[in-house]
């Protein structure tokens, strides 16, 4: 037997309407972590100064 392991299968990205994940790369230990990257669930409007009375 060898010591011989197959590099980790390629995940397609996962996407939802809310978040997408990626597969990151192994690292020196062999472990495969996943990106976790989030869409804005709210708009945010440019704050305007009131007017002084």
């Amino acid at each position: 037997m060898s010591d011989h392991k197959p590099p980790p299968t390629k995940v397609p990205d996962g996407v939802t309407p809310y978040v997408t994940t990626r597969q990151m790369p192994p690292n020196e230990k062999g472990f495969v972590g996943f990106e976790t990257i989030w869409k804005r669930f709210q708009k945010e409007a440019a704050y305007k100064t009131p007017k002084k009375p």
